[in-house]
């Protein structure tokens, strides 16, 4: 049976997108992922979908409110944002909590070239350290 993840944030526009997307291209053997905000900025960011699609990945998500899932049973639920600049989600549905943080690409400045690579190194990043901390929790 697949483990469910919720990846949660604010906005629900890039980074637990770019999580979700991630994992359901890559891990949908073992994994179901969705995502969600608490505050959803109704749209996915173009440059995450841009980013995602840079790897092969086409998504087709929409921006989410955290409450469409609070009564779903989750095996995970990982907060995305970025302790130092934003208040993280609280979940009280069901599900362990984790906490992995990222900064925000879309609060990049600068050039189109500049915006992108802050889009590509929170892809990277997620790419990296998601699928290793849903490993720690595949059944041994």
């Amino acid at each position: 049976m697949k483990r469910r993840v919720l990846f949660l944030c604010t906005g629900n526009s890039a980074r637990s997108q770019m999580a979700e997307a991630i994992v359901n291209a890559r891990m949908s053997d073992t994994w179901e992922a969705v995502s969600a905000g608490t505050f959803p900025a109704g749209y996915v960011h173009p440059n995450a979908l841009r980013a995602l699609a840079e790897i092969g990945i086409a998504h087709h998500g929409r921006s989410k409110s955290a409450d469409e899932f609070r009564d779903a049973p989750f095996d995970l639920v990982v907060t995305v944002c970025d302790d130092a600049a934003e208040n993280c989600p609280v979940w009280l549905g069901q599900g362990k909590r984790v906490h992995l943080g990222f900064p925000d690409p879309a609060k990049a400045t600068g050039t189109d070239e500049q915006v992108m690579a802050a889009f590509r190194a929170v892809r990277d990043d997620i790419a990296r350290k998601v699928p290793a901390l849903l490993a720690q929790w595949e059944p041994r």
